[in-house]
């Protein structure tokens, strides 16, 4: 709706796992790079974790995007609250395995010749369980026997958990210490940090295909980092309203009152709280300037396009102890990939 007021050529802000709008700070590289070797090397078992809304399932589209299309079949299962039975059935289906048999049985066995036919044909059989924190117990049995197919060197099917952080406790459960010893790689991925949040809103916004800077004034943007908690789901609501409600004022700037009224909507706050006299500034972006009134559009702005710099701070004249500074703290503790995964991302040429 907004797209033509701004001069995008789409949505710079939809809540869909796009791959084409990926921002990888270092840990997404890290966990791109650990996700992909992961299917290459035939590793078998694979968990991503992170908190709800950080990015885990544009991650896996990312990877499979840049897999060889005729290299891979892919699983890829949205809901896994299913009994074993229907677990079965929709893995088999996604996989366009045709006439699923009803006895289990069978289905065991059709599976497993179509896992080694493409195990022949030197392709990957790729098996994606997102929302994997929900998985029932019996259920995660029935997938760690399914881990079983393989040659003597080889794993046929390459299985890809990615959950919330409560995915990590359920593996540490006693009962499950056999799938969890089948486990070749862990990763992790955080909450944007305030100077990311910047970053993230930047790239996308140039992937939209804007020829200007992003229009959120700085107030803007250091209110998107304190409300959105880092999380990009979470800045997309507040952006895409927040431009939403600019557009419907004729706004060439968004202002902290769009965006205070968008956290209001979306009840990402309780109530509108009372912003200091004097915000600090984001002096290392080149925002939109500060506006007090609606901006009414006369004509297009003609700023030029800023390229995107490495991860600045971007509160570098603010004491540290200034309380309006944004929190980010996770919902879960954060937990740090294997050095080994910067050194993979690196070898893949996943720098920026």
């Amino acid at each position: 709706m907004y797209t033509d007021f701004f001069g995008l050529q789409k949505l710079p802000f939809n809540l869909t796992p796009d791959p084409a709008f990926l921002y990888l700070p270092p840990k997404h590289r890290q966990a791109l790079a650990g996700l992909t070797y992961a299917i290459l090397e035939r590793k078998g078992f694979a968990v991503l974790t992170g908190d709800a809304g950080t990015g885990k399932t544009t991650l896996i589209n990312s990877v499979l995007s840049r897999l060889p299309a005729e290299r891979v079949e892919s699983s890829f299962i949205l809901n896994p609250t299913l009994t074993v039975s229907e677990f079965l059935e929709i893995v088999m289906l996604d996989f366009d395995i045709p006439d699923v048999p009803a006895s289990k049985a069978q289905r065991l066995w059709k599976l497993q010749e179509f896992l080694a036919q493409v195990h022949r044909q030197n392709r990957f059989a790729v098996l994606v369980i997102d929302e994997a924190h929900k998985l029932s117990l019996e259920v995660l049995e029935e997938i760690r026997l399914l881990g079983n197919y393989e040659s003597a060197s080889e794993k046929f099917l390459q299985i890809l958990f990615l959950g919330q952080t409560e995915l990590d406790d359920l593996l540490n459960r006693r009962d499950l210490r056999q799938l969890k010893q089948r486990i070749g790689l862990r990763l992790y991925i955080d909450p944007l940090t305030p100077a990311e949040v910047q970053q993230y809103i930047r790239v996308r916004w140039t992937k939209a295909g804007a020829q200007n800077p992003p229009p959120f004034t700085q107030e803007a943007l250091t209110m998107i980092a304190q409300w959105s908690q880092g999380i990009p789901r979470v800045i997309n609501s507040l952006c895409d309203s927040a431009l939403l409600m600019a557009y419907g004022d004729e706004s060439l700037f968004v202002g902290v009152n769009y965006v205070r009224d968008a956290a209001a909507n979306l009840g990402v706050v309780e109530s509108q709280p009372q912003l200091p006299a004097t915000l600090p500034l984001l002096s290392s972006f080149s925002a939109a300037p500060t506006v007090s009134s609606v901006e009414k559009r006369q004509a297009s702005p003609k700023l030029p396009l800023a390229e995107l710099p490495s991860q600045p701070n971007i509160f570098p004249n603010v004491p540290l102890d200034d309380p309006f500074i944004p929190s980010l703290a996770p919902y879960g503790p954060s937990k740090v990939n294997s050095s080994f995964m910067k050194r993979l991302s690196e070898k893949f040429g996943l720098l920026h």
